[in-house]
């Protein structure tokens, strides 16, 4: 469980349910070795904030994490868990 500002418990959720332009940090990653290996080289480490830049709901899953962009299949950004915060830091 992760803290907003207030120390309210905050639960995160898959990285597919944000719209575009939410901001959010990236708290755990809910698949395997193989998985969480391939996003961190990717750039997606716990921790790290990010930005939706695309999420039309179909097609590509497009993401923001400093000045990378990064491209994910549907099936990844939904084992992507993330704590969305409107304080713009991706």
């Amino acid at each position: 469980m992760t803290y907003d500002g207030t120390d309210r418990p905050v639960a995160p959720v898959a990285l597919d349910t944000l719209p575009d332009g939410a901001h959010a940090r990236l708290v755990t990653v809910s698949g395997g070795p193989g998985l969480r290996s391939r996003l961190a080289a990717m750039g997606l480490r716990t921790g790290v904030a990010i930005r939706v830049v695309h999420n039309g709901g179909r097609g590509p899953f497009v993401v923001a994490a400093g000045e990378a962009r990064i491209v994910l299949g549907r099936g990844m950004a939904r084992k992507v868990l993330v704590v969305p915060n409107g304080s713009g830091e991706a």
